[in-house]
C-alpha cells in the first residue's frame, strides 16, 4: 500500500535517515521506535506528504486516505467540541460528489474491457462501502461516543474550544482524525495528553479499526496493546522487526549477539589464515596453499556489527537533605479557580520516603495541587502544609513555556546555578545527551523530549528532599524513561509525580491518590492492582453516569430521529443501487448490441470457417438477454 524505496533526509551535511526503505501494507498496525531526534517523526511527515525526501520515493495508491497527528498542532476556535468534532464528518459530501463524478465517467465510457474501466467500477464500489460504513449510524451519535471515550464529559460538549487547555484541545483532534475513518492512521505520541482510562479507550479503538497504524510513542505498554510490527530508528537506518515492541527488545538483543558471535569467530578464522600465510609466504612448497587463502580473504563476505546508539542518559539524583516524619498534610482541603473550584475537602498525607502518584482524568486537580504545594496558588479553604525543612524541586509540565527559547542549552543553567556546581555544568549536562556543540544550541530549537531532559538537568543544581514531578516523562523516549525511573527509584527523598504512564509508573510508585468527579481518594497496592479493579467500576460508572434514564418525551423524540435517519439511509442506499444497476446495465446493453453487430457482419458474408448455426443461436441468446435488460434498464429510468 505504501512503499518508501531509498529515502534518504540530508540537512547540509548531516543525514538523518540514509537510504532507509519498508513497505507498509493494508493492515499493519506499526510502531515507529527510536531515541528522540532520529527521524521518527520527519518519515511520517514524508507520508502525509509535507515533507520531501532529499533522494528516493514515497510511492502510495492515489485515493489513499490519511489521518496525521503531529506532536504540536494548530487548534480552531470559535466552535463548541462537539460542532468541531462533527467537521469530520464534511468529507462525507466530498465523497458522494466523488461517487457522482465516477458514475458520470462510467455513462460516457465504452471501453468495458480495459484495466481503467475496471478499475473505476472498482472505485465505485470503494466509495460506496466508505459512504455506507460512515452512514452506520447518525454522526452526532459517533462524535459522542468518541469524545466520551477520549475523556470528555457529557455536559463538556457544548463549551467553546478555546475554553480548554492544549491537550484537551489535541484530544478534539485526535477525535476528527478517528471520525473520518482514513485508510491510513498516523499517530505522533498520541498519548501525551491522554489520562489512563482515555488510553485504555484509544488502545482499545485502534486494535479493533481495520486500517493500517504507523504509530510513533514512547509508551512501552501501549506500544504493546496496539502495535504487532516494530520499526526501529537508529544512526540513519532502519531494522524491521515483526513483532511488538518487547518482543522486539528481545529480537534485538539476539540478533546483536548473534552478529558479534559471528563476527568473533570469523575474526579468529582470519587472524589464523593470515598467520599461515606470512609463515609461508616465502616456501615455494607452499605457495599454491598461501596463494588459494590469499584468495579466499580476498572473496570473504566481511561481518559487520550493526551500529548502535549506546549515548544514554546517567541521571543520579543528589541525596536528600532529611527533612520531617510527614512532607505535606493536606485537612479538607478546597482548590480551585474563580470561575471553578477543582476538588472539595480533600484529605492527603505524604510521609518521608514515600513514592506517591497524582493519577486521574485530566483537568480533575492534579497540577492543581502541585501549584498549591509549590506555593503558586493558594487554596479556597481547608489547610495546606509542608513539613519540616522541606525544600521542594519542581518539575512544571509546561517546560515549553516555562523555559527561555532565547537562551541556549548553556546558559539555561549558568543563570541559576550557584557554588561550586558552575565549574561542573558541561559534566551534568553531558549526563542529559547535552554534548559538544548541543550545549550552545537555543532552547527555542529543540525537541519536546530536549526540552525534558533540559528541565529534569535544572533539578540536579540543588539537593532537595521533596521531588514534584508533573508528566515528567512526556516526549521522553523509552530507554531514557526507564533511566529516569531507576534513578527515581533509588532517590532517597520524597516523590510525588503526576504521570499517565502505566509502564513508568508500575514499580515506582506503591501509594495513589485519584482525583474523580471533584473528589480525591487515597489507593495503596501498584498501579496494575489499581486499573485491575477500576476497569469494572468505569463500565458501572459510564452506564450511570453518560447514560441517565431519559424522559418518555426525549425517548419519544429520540425514537422517531432514528426512525426519520434509518427511512434516509434506506431510500440513499437504494438510490445509490439504483443508479450502480443502471450503469451496469446500460454497459451490458452497449456489449450486447455491439456483439450482434460483430454477428450480423459475419452472417452478411460468411466463409466457410464460420459455422452458420452457432453464430445463429449466439444471435438470439444475444437479443433475448438484450431485450430483457432493455426492460430492466426501461423501469429503473422511469
Amino acid at each position: 500500500m505504501i512503499s518508501i524505496e531509498d529515502v534518504t533526509v540530508a540537512y547540509g551535511g548531516f543525514v538523518l535517515l540514509d537510504k532507509i526503505n519498508f513497505h507498509v501494507s493494508e493492515f499493519d498496525k506499526i510502531g515507529l521506535v527510536g531515541k528522540n531526534g532520529a527521524g521518527k517523526s520527519t518519515i511520517l511527515k514524508m507520508i502525509c506528504g509535507l515533507q520531501n525526501p532529499t533522494s528516493g520515493r514515497i510511492d502510495k495508491p492515489r485515493d489513499l486516505t490519511v489521518g496525521y497527528l503531529p506532536q504540536i498542532m494548530e487548534h480552531h476556535r470559535g466552535r463548541t467540541v462537539l460542532e468541531e468534532a462533527m467537521t469530520a464528518f464534511a468529507n462525507t459530501a466530498e465523497i458522494e460528489r466523488e461517487i457522482a463524478s465516477v458514475t458520470k465517467e462510467l455513462e460516457t465510457r465504452t471501453d468495458y474491457e480495459s484495466d481503467d474501466y475496471a478499475a473505476l467500477i472498482d472505485r465505485l464500489t470503494s466509495l460506496n462501502d466508505r459512504l455506507e460504513m460512515s452512514h452506520s449510524e447518525p454522526p452526532e451519535v459517533q462524535a459522542r461516543r468518541t469524545l466520551l471515550g477520549l475523556g470528555f464529559l457529557d455536559d463538556e460538549l457544548g463549551r467553546l474550544t478555546e475554553t480548554f487547555s492544549q491537550g484537551w484541545n489535541m484530544r478534539i483532534e485526535l477525535a476528527k482524525i478517528l471520525l473520518r475513518q482514513p485508510d491510513v492512521l498516523l499517530l505522533d505520541e498520541p498519548t501525551n495528553h491522554l489520562d489512563i482510562e482515555s488510553i485504555e479507550w484509544l488502545e482499545d479503538y485502534l486494535k479493533a479499526r481495520r486500517c493500517a497504524l504507523l504509530l510513533v510513542s514512547h509508551d512501552r505498554r501501549f506500544l504493546d496493546t496496539v502495535t504487532t510490527r516494530t520499526v526501529e530508528v537508529m544512526l540513519g537506518h532502519i531494522h524491521d522487526y515483526k513483532v511488538p515492541y518487547t518482543q522486539y527488545l528481545e529480537l534485538r538483543a539476539e540478533r546483536i549477539q548473534q552478529q558479534v558471535a559471528a563476527y568473533e569467530n570469523q575474526q579468529r578464522m582470519i587472524q589464523k589464515t593470515e598467520e599461515f600465510i606470512n609463515t609461508f609466504r616465502y616456501k615455494p612448497t607452499k605457495s599454491n596453499q598461501v596463494q588459494s587463502r590469499i584468495k579466499a580473504l580476498e572473496k570473504l563476505d566481511r561481518i559487520e556489527i550493526d551500529e548502535t546508539d549506546n549515548a544514554r542518559l546517567t541521571v543520579k539524583f543528589p541525596p536528600a537533605p532529611r527533612s520531617g516524619d510527614v512532607v505535606y498534610k493536606a485537612t479538607d482541603l478546597t482548590v480551585g479557580y474563580p470561575q471553578k473550584v477543582v476538588f472539595r475537602h480533600a484529605d492527603i498525607e505524604i510521609k518521608r520516603g514515600e513514592k506517591v502518584a497524582l493519577i486521574g482524568r485530566n483537568g480533575e486537580g492534579k497540577t492543581t495541587l502541585m501549584r498549591v504545594i509549590n506555593g503558586e496558588l493558594d487554596p479556597i479553604s481547608g489547610e495546606s502544609r509542608l513539613g519540616h525543612n522541606v525544600q521542594i524541586g519542581y518539575y512544571a509540565q509546561n517546560q515549553e513555556d516555562i523555559l527561555d527559547k532565547n537562551e541556549t542549552v548553556f546558559s539555561t543553567l549558568d543563570r541559576i546555578a550557584v557554588g561550586d556546581i558552575r565549574s561542573k555544568l558541561r559534566d551534568l549536562l553531558a549526563q542529559f545527551l547535552f554534548r559538544g556543540e548541543d550545549i550552545d544550541k537555543r532552547v527555542s530549537v529543540l525537541s519536546g523530549g530536549e526540552r525534558a531532559r533540559l528541565g529534569m538537568a535544572k533539578l540536579m543544581l540543588q539537593s532537595y528532599n521533596l521531588l514534584a514531578l508533573d508528566e515528567p516523562t512526556n516526549h521522553m523516549d523509552i530507554k531514557s524513561k526507564e533511566i529516569l525511573k531507576q534513578a527515581l527509584k533509588a532517590y532517597d527523598g520524597t516523590l510525588l509525580v503526576v504521570s499517565h504512564d502505566r509502564d513508568f509508573l508500575d514499580g515506582l510508585v506503591d501509594k495513589m491518590y485519584e482525583f474523580r468527579d471533584g473528589q480525591v481518594k487515597e489507593h495503596l497496592g501498584t498501579v496494575s492492582d489499581f486499573l485491575a479493579k477500576r476497569k469494572l467500576e468505569t463500565l458501572q460508572e459510564l452506564e450511570r453516569k453518560l447514560a441517565p434514564a431519559p424522559t418518555a418525551a426525549a425517548r419519544k423524540e429520540e425514537e422517531q430521529k432514528k426512525n426519520a435517519f434509518e427511512e434516509r439511509k434506506q431510500v440513499n442506499k437504494m438510490d445509490r443501487k439504483k443508479k450502480n444497476r443502471i450503469s451496469y446495465l446500460e454497459c451490458e446493453i452497449a456489449k450486447q448490441e455491439e456483439r450482434m453487430k460483430q454477428i450480423e457482419a459475419i452472417l452478411a458474408a460468411p466463409t466457410e470457417k464460420d459455422d452458420i448455426m452457432d453464430l445463429t443461436r449466439e444471435y438470439l441468446e444475444c437479443k433475448r438477454d438484450l431485450d430483457a435488460k432493455t426492460e430492466e434498464w426501461g423501469t429503473l429510468i422511469d
